[in-house]
């Protein structure tokens, strides 16, 4: 799984980017010396320019609190709807919080144009969530269940958003510094923390309806903030778009492992440097044993195991202006994206999500 390359010289245009998503071991840059977190920012610089993903090990946030969290994930879904619905997701997407139930969001990639977002609504996405942030986030406050309804839910939820944070920053840090950059400069664009925490439950459901496309768990789709953590259980499914030739490959979960990736805003603001790919979660791959128990046809048509992922989303600050970074000009000092601040190009997204 580990892609192995010169850190010291910087990927071309001409490289062919890995088949397998990079593996970094993060803990040189937590613990190391001023070379070591050079040498790991330039790690993750190319894992960004070549795939737009990585793995991150020894990451600083512990394997309890993220096998406490799937735990708490497990029992909020596991509850009645009725009680779900204590804690709805607003319509529209303009407050991105609480709970939204099975097919209330539709990812689409790149379309705005409201009919035919509509068209691909008919096919929502087979998938619940619960979204919560930062408690001082004014903009979009957090929406609980009642507490007797979870006990302890809501207190792990917030503790957890300050670690997967406390990462967020640590990796901007990275990325500061393999841009030559004041370390602290992308993080400041970041200091309200104003980011998502997601909890994802995807239900079983026949492994014939995926393939035949007559549901979908999430479709293709690139991330439009600047970085997305994801922790991810062991069933599998997620597959990322292989940049130069377009095939989908799998990304696996690796025990102890974070994923990486970039999105959109970063890839404006990086002036295309780093890549926002695409990916979508699809039918979990059916395993040898279970062919051999089964027989291919059988373990083609067999239930999907429910899965469970966390992803982390952060953008920065809504007044930022994401315009290219000092050393991510192209050719000629050019520049491919025009300036927008961060809210402006968060609302144009959110509005494609939700009906």
């Amino acid at each position: 799984m580990a892609y192995e390359t010169s850190v010291n010289e910087a990927p071309s245009s001409s490289m062919s980017a890995p088949k397998t998503v990079p593996v970094v071991d993060f803990s040189r840059f937590l613990h190391g010396s001023v070379a070591d977190k050079r040498a790991i920012a330039r790690e993750i610089d190319e894992a960004f320019r070549n795939v737009g993903f990585v793995y991150l090990q020894n990451h600083g946030v512990p394997q309890q609190k993220v096998d406490e969290c799937f735990e708490w994930s497990q029992r909020f879904f596991a509850l009645p709807e009725a009680v779900k619905k204590l804690a709805p997701h607003p319509p529209g997407g303009s407050h991105h919080r609480g709970y939204s139930g099975l097919g209330v969001e539709k990812v689409t990639q790149n379309v705005f144009d409201s009919n035919e977002v509509e068209a691909l609504r008919q096919m929502p996405d087979f998938k619940e969530s619960f979204e919560s942030g930062n408690v001082h986030d004014q903009m979009q406050p957090n929406i609980w269940l009642p507490d007797e309804e979870l006990p302890g839910f809501r207190q792990f939820m917030e503790a957890f958003f300050l670690d997967c944070a406390g990462l967020i920053h640590t990796i901007l840090r990275a990325l500061a510094i393999s841009l030559s950059l004041p370390p602290s400069q992308l993080s400041d664009a970041h200091s309200q923390s104003l980011f998502q925490l997601r909890l994802l439950h995807y239900p079983s459901i026949p492994s014939s309806l995926l393939h035949s496309g007559e549901k979908s768990r999430i479709g293709a789709h690139s991330d439009f903030g600047t970085l997305t953590l994801l922790f991810q259980d062991d069933v599998g499914g997620l597959e990322i778009q292989h940049p130069q030739t377009e095939e989908f490959i799998a990304a696996p979960p690796i025990p102890g492992g974070v994923l990486v990736n970039i999105g959109d805003l970063m890839m404006r603001w990086s002036n295309g440097r780093w890549r926002s790919t695409v990916h979508r979660v699809v039918a979990p791959p059916v395993s040898k044993v279970e062919r051999e128990e089964l027989g291919d046809e059988e373990a083609e048509t067999e239930m999907c195991r429910p899965r469970y992922s966390i992803p982390f989303f952060a953008t920065a600050d809504p007044e930022t202006v994401i315009e290219c970074l000092p050393g991510c000009e192209g050719p000629d000092g050019k520049k491919e994206f025009e300036a927008m601040t961060a809210l402006e190009y968060v609302q144009m997204r959110m509005a494609a999500l939700y009906a």
